[in-house]
């Protein structure tokens, strides 16, 4: 499996997109923490203008020795995390020739689909393996229900995420625990270890 390191690229660049409510933003902060505690400069900005609306929730990560900007070069996405499947071809330009895609196969229709004669794109496993051959499709939610509990799909898509880096486990797990509330730690941890069994299909 293809992994991605500070050994191989001075800087990685991370893009995480969904839509408002997916835990997103907690999920980038998470990444920024892990990235912290493994001596790593870093640097993040988001957007989030109308996500309790459902709107586009959109974060980029950055790490590396030396960070002098939290905004990703146009094109120069190294790992892009969609924890809806329709970001995923959203930002699908921004990723790089060698980069890799982690899509949830979640569908959410916008309203600007939903109100209106477009049909929601069908073929995004297809349209996502033409700019990269590093395409891992998740059912997040799917896990998510047979856990119990949805809220912990952003867990699952660190899990998965955590597959493509080069971070020791126990980072991921002390972050996540000191993130969530107490009474779900276990379960985030749960739902970690499963979103990164997810990508040994």
């Amino acid at each position: 499996m293809i992994s991605y390191s500070t050994e191989q690229f001075p800087v990685i660049n991370i893009l995480l997109a969904g839509v408002g409510g997916q835990g997103v933003l907690l999920a980038s902060d998470i990444l920024v923490e892990v990235a912290l505690q493994s001596n790593l400069d870093t640097k993040k900005s988001e957007v989030h203008g109308m996500a309790q609306r459902g709107g586009s929730v959109v974060s980029q990560v950055r790490f590396g020795e030396h960070i002098h900007s939290p905004l990703i070069p146009d094109g120069d996405v190294h790992l892009l995390v969609a924890f809806e499947k329709l970001e995923a071809l959203r930002y699908l330009d921004a990723v790089r020739p060698d980069g890799a895609v982690i899509y949830n196969t979640q569908q959410i229709t916008p309203l600007t689909v939903y109100f209106s004669n477009i049909s929601y794109p069908r073929q995004v496993d297809e349209l996502c393996r033409r700019k990269t051959p590093h395409v891992f499709s998740i059912d997040a939610v799917g896990k998510a229900e047979e856990l119990g509990n949805l809220k912990v799909v952003n867990s699952l898509m660190l899990g998965a995420l955590s597959r493509l880096l080069q971070f020791d486990e126990e980072i991921w797990k002390h972050v996540i625990g000191t993130r969530v509330p107490a009474k779900t730690k276990a379960l985030n941890e749960t739902a970690f270890n499963a979103g990164a069994s997810l990508m040994n299909r």
